[in-house]
């Protein structure tokens, strides 16, 4: 028997023998290598391989697995939440993107917004982009003005050669391959690169992506994420026959590339040599870049380095994804890597939809925000109109307006795909601008003009998704690509109606323009009228013309819109029509003469007069509208002064009409009948546009300013 204390002895033994082989555990049971380091590889910060770790065994792809796991389970689990020494707050994180065509072009601005919200670190886009995305993405970076990002643009077109030779079955064509040759365009210097695909939306900071090529070996000189379905397995159909791949394969959608490194392996002959071959019998590739890198890695597997498959979470057709975002703690990138896109059947797809459709109708000018404690670079005069932004006066009654002069719009070009009509020495594009409430005058406008028209829309975010659906849906709308549609974001509280027509101005292609209001609807016959016009008139750019086109307007909403001249008479003689604003605002349009009108047989040349603001057709070069006036009131007449300052001579054409058609008023009209402060700010701009002009046209603008100081006394 016992003693009665011994029990209680072994007991605090057992325990403190526990206790020591825990110690010992956790004091030796690291990795021998393990050495404190910073990111840099100084002394200080503890490395991810210093963790505890259980007992493992590697599946031959650089991945681990506990001995009862799933190696690919392991693979979307064990390495989704990584232990990151994260890059310096302001190291330049660089990302490559190919970028073509019009809709590419779209995506790629939602992808930007979710890099964007969640950055901490300056950016470097590399573009490669063929000429239509290039110059939607320089205007659309331009006006974006966001502090901390640098754009680089490279040519297509220089790659093409080089990935022409390989038959490519996949949607995306010979942009599909551009991947393979990123190292022989983008800078020497650079040594790696994320390589992203349009579809993709980001829900984490890309700094911890870009944190993941201080995991790579030695000799490893991709990371990409498997592929997330059964598609290199063999087995989806009957005859199915993919490229050479490791086990499921990779995915390219989000590559990050170590350049340098990828030179030193004779890349560009190691994956010419591997596809030559294997086109012998697969014919052609159909996943483009991703089926090459596939076979190359498959014959060098030490070449890549598997990412966490958060960092692609891939929502094809045939997608497996879920095994990993049912177990992930976070995903990081959603790709819409099915031709469907957002429309791709799957019972998560909600989720993730939602999720994009978060930075699709993100208000973009909120992400012009500054990366604080980092040298921030900023856009070219960013800082000057910041300077003066500041230096204005929120007190001062006309702060409104001083602000939306100063503003600076996001600009986003050719918002839809758009086929430029050929040239022709006579054509004429009709100009407008309108906001979302003038949406449902664009069918009409359609019918009643069939030529090319350049039209720009003062759209938020969310509305410009919503323009895009109703254009997409109307049957009218879809059919015309000779339509190009203009974003401008909004951005401030006054409608900058002259910056709209000069975006809309800017884009127009043919040698004349037709400088008309969306509430306008042209006669039907008025596009092929102007040509012959402009033909029998023997215009040319070196004579300054201004072919009025007289406006008329209905009060009624419904209305039989008159085939001729004639049927136009019979109307304005029975009360139905009349010209336009004849009650309001005479002023502003009886130079053009009506009486004269209906019974003129020829085109007749008319004078200025004050106030004057007829719609005109003119030589695509003319002066540009004065961005100084916004909201209601004098942005057409400023341009007509400019135009006859110019010496243009104004010739009534008397076969033209357009239609003005009922609507309730706008915001800024509203605003100018109630507010005499409206009324003065507008005053002082009419005032301040005078002195601009006595500076430029010296004595020969004394008339304009004759004719304000008799309108002032009238008042």
């Amino acid at each position: 028997m016992l003693p009665r204390g011994r029990p209680r002895a072994m007991g605090a033994a057992v325990l403190l023998l526990l206790l020591l082989l825990v110690v010992g555990f956790f004091l030796f049971g690291r990795d021998p290598d393990c050495k404190r380091r910073s990111w840099a590889g100084e002394e200080g910060t503890l490395c991810d391989r210093c963790l505890l770790t259980p007992r493992v065994f590697s599946d031959g792809l650089g991945t681990t697995a506990t001995l009862d796991e799933d190696p690919y389970r392991s693979r979307n689990l064990s390495a989704s939440s990584p232990q990151l020494l994260l890059p310096p707050k302001c190291e330049m994180l660089h990302v490559a993107i190919v970028c073509a065509g019009y809709n590419s072009s779209r995506e790629i601005i939602t992808l930007t917004k979710s890099l964007l919200f969640y950055r901490k670190n300056p950016l470097h886009l590399h573009l490669i982009t063929d000429a239509v995305a290039r110059n939607i993405l320089e205007t659309l970076f331009r006006t974006w003005m966001v502090p901390a990002v640098v754009v680089s643009f490279y040519d297509a077109e220089e790659l093409k050669p080089l990935v022409s030779w390989i038959p490519n079955k996949h949607y995306s064509g010979l942009y599909g391959l551009m991947k393979l040759v990123l190292p022989s365009i983008l800078p020497p210097s650079l040594a790696r690169v994320i390589v992203l695909d349009t579809d993709v939306t980001f829900s984490s900071d890309i700094v911890e992506l870009w944190a993941l090529f201080d995991h790579f070996s030695d000799k490893q000189v991709v990371g990409l994420v498997e592929n997330q379905s059964d598609w290199y397995l063999g087995n989806l159909w009957k005859n199915h026959r993919p490229w050479p791949a490791l086990g499921r394969g990779f995915n390219t959608g989000v590559i990050l590339l170590w350049l340098d490194r990828l030179q030193q392996t004779g890349w560009e002959q190691m994956w010419k040599v591997t596809a030559k071959r294997e086109l012998l019998t697969l014919m052609a590739t159909s996943l483009a870049d991703q089926d090459i890198f596939n076979a190359v890695i498959k014959e060098h597997p030490h070449l890549v380095h598997p990412l966490p498959c958060v960092w692609n979470v891939q929502l094809s057709d045939h997608t497996r994804a879920e095994r990993c975002y049912l177990e992930a703690a976070d995903l990081k990138v959603i790709h819409w890597n099915s031709p469907k896109k957002l429309r791709v059947k799957n019972k998560h797809a909600e989720f993730f939809r939602n999720l994009h459709l978060t930075f699709l109708g993100y208000d973009g000018k909120l992400l012009r925000r500054e990366l604080f404690g980092c040298p921030n670079q900023f856009p070219p005069g960013a800082e000057q109109l910041q300077q003066a932004l500041t230096q204005l006066d929120e007190e001062e009654p006309c702060f409104e307006f001083r602000q939306q002069q100063l503003t600076v719009h996001r600009v986003h070009i050719t918002f839809l795909p758009h086929q430029p009509p050929p040239p022709q020495p006579h054509d004429v594009t009709l100009v407008a601008q309108l906001s979302m409430d003038r949406l449902q005058m664009l069918e009409a406008l359609c019918r009643h003009w069939p030529g090319p028209m350049s039209l720009a829309l003062y759209l938020t975010d969310e509305e410009a998704q919503q323009f895009l659906h109703f254009v997409e849906t109307s049957p009218v709308l879809s059919m015309r690509k000779d339509v190009a549609y203009h974003v401008v974001y909004r951005d401030g509280p006054l409608y900058p109606v002259n910056q709209l027509r000069n975006v809309a101005l800017a884009q127009a292609l043919t040698p004349y323009v037709f400088l008309s209001d969306i509430d306008f609807l042209p006669a039907y016959s008025l596009y092929d009228y102007l040509r012959a016009s402009i033909e029998q008139l023997e215009l040319d750019s070196r004579r300054k013309t201004a072919l009025v086109v007289p406006a008329f307007e209905t009060l009624h909403y419904r209305f039989s819109f008159p085939n001729s001249k004639a049927e136009l008479l019979t109307l304005l003689d029975a009360g139905s029509l009349h010209t336009f604003r004849y009650h309001e605002w005479p002023q502003g349009h009886s130079s053009t003469d009506y009486s004269r009108w209906r019974e003129a047989q020829a085109p007749y040349s008319v004078q200025w007069s004050a106030d004057y603001e007829p719609y005109v057709v003119v030589p695509r070069d003319c002066p540009r509208y004065d961005p100084r006036f916004v909201g209601f009131g004098w942005n057409k007449v400023a341009h007509i002064i400019e135009l006859d300052a110019q010496e243009y001579e104004f010739l009534v054409l008397p076969e033209a009409f357009s239609i003005h058609l009922p609507h309730a008023p706008s915001l800024d009209i509203s605003r100018f009948r109630s507010s005499p402060t409206y009324r003065n700010c507008l005053q002082a701009l009419k005032e301040e546009f005078h002195q601009d002009l006595s500076r430029r046209y010296g004595s020969a603008a004394l008339k304009y300013l004759t004719a304000l100081q008799q309108a002032r006394s009238r008042a």
